[in-house]
């Protein structure tokens, strides 16, 4: 997801956001383990995305 499109968002929708990509990363990391992941640079992408919708949630929360 692009920041632009994270900033948008509140920092309710924000957590629901960073629990539905952690959700998607473990299945990820498991299908990883089994050898049944053929794309594992989604992986890396989705660890951004965790990574940037923190940052954002922390910005939010700092200027409260």
């Amino acid at each position: 997801m692009k920041p632009r499109e994270l900033r948008d968002l509140s920092v309710d929708e924000l957590a629901t956001k960073e629990k539905e990509f952690r959700e998607e990363e473990f299945n990820l990391r498991f299908r990883h383990a089994t050898g049944q992941l053929e794309k594992t640079a989604h992986l890396r992408k989705l660890r951004r995305d965790i990574a940037r919708v923190k940052t954002i949630m922390r910005e939010k929360e700092a200027s409260k």
